[in-house]
């Protein structure tokens, strides 16, 4: 089993011009495109009132899954960090305008214009720190806080995503919800390995009616009731209620650190050599609140 590209090298030094050309022009992947673009847009869920829609496609490579949009009949503009495949796009002649960018700085589209935005299998490369500079969690902020202001009130977002673990799949949708978004994960034929796909649909504003998750396929391709999927832990649909605890609550679960961990940290910043002040009654002692 080959190695997930991720974790190879950077998306704008994986995808080079050979890649990019070999990952377009492969019959298979583009089934595959076509097969995930359809599902994002589906669980879109835009209104069918033939008005056409100004949608984003984040990480859009070079315009497979842009070629779903323009056939349902949208607008739509192409975001991707590698110059390769977006030059890949341009010799196909994508509809879409596109723009080379990097989405872990923010997307910088104009606020509330937006009426929907997907993306196939490009959120968790912002999981890794492919340059000294990056930090993970803060491209995720800039990312969501980004996406969320460029987003119509109401609007939905779709991604595709293969997440490492679960572990990564919480820190995306945390950062998402940290944003304002409401949602959760859609899990489409959850025991099959294969054929599983993970989804994290997103709606802009608090949640409502209109944000509820939507259910997932399962083998006889219909939606998985919540019952059928509630016996596995890792594959249930993500909750939205962690965002909305009470703070006080959340304090309470806070480990407090006493005497004995700082008189153990000073003790170590001492065989380093550091200049640590002398232990007296008063270490670690608490203050009182001030005025």
């Amino acid at each position: 089993m080959t190695s997930r590209p991720e974790l190879k090298a950077p998306p704008e030094v994986f995808y080079n011009d050979e890649e990019a050309r070999k990952y377009t022009s492969s019959s298979r992947i583009i089934e595959i495109q076509a097969q995930l673009s359809e599902r994002a847009l589906e669980l879109l869920a835009l209104p069918d009132d033939g008005v056409p829609k100004l949608l984003l496609d984040i990480g859009c490579g070079s315009g497979l899954s842009g070629e779903t949009l323009t056939e349902s009949g949208h607008q739509w503009i192409g975001f991707d960090i590698s110059l390769s495949m977006l030059d890949v796009a341009l010799e196909r002649e994508a509809e879409g305008d596109l723009i080379l960018g990097d989405m872990g700085q923010g997307l910088g589209v104009r606020p509330g214009v937006i009426d929907g935005a997907i993306s196939i299998s490009a959120v968790q490369w912002l999981c890794n720190a492919d340059k000294s500079c990056h930090e993970p969690r803060k491209r995720l902020k800039s990312f969501f806080e980004s996406l969320y202001r460029c987003l119509a009130r109401g609007a939905r977002a779709v991604f595709q995503v293969y997440p490492e673990n679960l572990a990564q799949r919480e820190l995306i949708l945390g950062y998402a919800m940290r944003a304002g978004f409401a949602g959760g994960v859609v899990v489409d034929f959850p025991h099959s390995t294969k054929r599983r796909k993970e989804y994290l649909v997103l709606t802009c504003g608090p949640p409502s009616l209109s944000s509820a998750t939507p259910k997932a396929k399962g083998e006889d391709e219909e939606s998985c009731s919540d019952e059928e999927s509630s016996g596995d832990e890792e594959n249930q649909t993500v909750s939205i209620s962690d965002r909305h605890r009470p703070r006080k609550k959340q304090k309470l679960n806070k480990k407090v650190k006493g005497r004995e961990w700082v008189l153990r940290k000073k003790e170590q910043m001492r065989r380093k050599g550091n200049a640590v002040p002398l232990d007296t009654k008063y270490t670690a002692r608490k203050r009182k609140a001030g005025f």
